[in-house]
């Protein structure tokens, strides 16, 4: 039976959206340094919501603030957060999204200059002035990113999903080429992935069953091995406590990077997982009506959009209405950005994406 765009999907945990398109996490550099929302991420957000994404998440939020990692994030480290997330959240459900929140901490990839300390890393890495932590900072670490989940039930999200892609800590933890632990949290997979079931699992039980909780996932680069992620996906969902999995794969359309893995695409290796009652969402060059199509086709329940929604703030009422739109092209204009919800910061950011912001005359 073909999934439609438009058609209406049930988590597990209850939470419904009304089509198959989620607005994926992205870094946009519009808050206040404190973590506090500001005016020009709320209106980023809300606009996508309003523009008929099923599935709203925030950008990556950090549960530390030793765990920052750019400029204008928003945070969910402290309950000063609290009433600019309610207000969010509030807003986005009103809109007829489910609200969710990404959970975030950079570990080694926190820049010194933001946080003026060193980083933080499962252990020692030189390379990026990173020191690794202590048994008790892992501790705290898995109970900070539990209470930022607790905290955003508070605040009236629907759900969180837990950032364990893109070389960020707690791939840092999953990566044999990283954590180099001699504890339970290093060596073996078991020990390098103890931490993130342990804030899984934590959450699962401080939030209750009817609380959306996800998880990313990305299967290359940072040391991260298809297999050993596929390993990973398979444990999270046989122990039933995910609702979802987002697998970020950089382009949802390439060929694994491990020769060994060549037999199929990187897709069909998660397409092919036996998900029972777990949704599939994945990310990653999903730019066209057909692309969306195309991918929902091959077996995944729900597509995260991330460069289509910043050139269109109602990409999935266009691709609902018409299977064969076409995005702009680009580069465009800093105002054609800013009246797509932008702020002037991520405007600026976006600049660093060759050919997609046009140049000043």
């Amino acid at each position: 039976m073909k999934t439609l765009p438009s058609s209406s999907f049930q988590f597990k945990c209850g939470i419904e959206s009304s089509n198959r398109f989620m607005l994926a996490p992205m870094t946009n550099t519009q808050s206040h340094e404190d973590g506090t929302l500001a005016e020009d991420e709320y209106r980023w957000l809300t606009m996508r919501a309003k523009g008929g994404f099923g599935i709203t998440m925030t950008c990556a939020s950090h549960v530390q603030e030793v765990g920052k990692g750019f400029p204008g994030q928003l945070g969910i480290f402290s309950d000063n957060h609290i009433e600019g997330h309610r207000r969010l959240s509030t807003e986005i459900k009103a809109l007829g999204s489910v609200a969710i929140i990404q959970l975030h901490h950079a570990g080694m990839r926190s820049p010194e200059e933001l946080i003026g300390e060193n980083p933080v890393c499962p252990s020692d890495q030189p390379k990026y002035s990173a020191r690794g932590l202590s048994l008790a900072e892992v501790h705290q670490l898995r109970d900070d990113f539990i209470t930022a989940a607790i905290r955003a039930r508070a605040s009236g999200y629907d759900g969180v999903e837990v950032h364990g892609a893109h070389g960020y800590i707690l791939t840092q933890f999953l990566s044999s080429k990283i954590n180099n632990r001699t504890d339970q949290y290093g060596g073996n997979l078991e020990n390098r992935s103890h931490l993130l079931f342990e804030i899984v699992n934590g959450i699962r039980e401080s939030c209750g069953p009817d609380f959306l909780l996800g998880i990313r996932l990305s299967p290359e680069r940072f040391g991260m091995k298809l297999a050993e992620v596929k390993q990973v996906t398979n444990r999270l969902i046989d122990e039933g406590n995910i609702d979802f999995l987002d697998i970020s794969l950089w382009d949802v359309f390439k060929q694994p990077e491990e020769e060994e893995h060549k037999d199929k695409s990187l897709l069909e290796h998660f397409t092919g997982l036996n998900r029972g009652e777990v949704k599939l969402t994945v990310a990653g060059n999903i730019r066209t009506g057909k692309d969306v199509n195309n991918v929902l086709q091959a077996g995944v329940d729900f597509v995260s959009i991330g460069r289509a929604a910043i050139l269109h703030h109602d990409f999935p009422n266009r691709v609902m209405d018409d299977p064969d739109f076409m995005p702009v092209k680009t580069p465009v204009t800093k105002e054609y950005l800013s009246k797509e919800g932008l702020g002037e910061d991520f405007i600026s950011y976006m600049k660093r994406w060759e050919g997609f912001v046009a140049n000043d005359h």
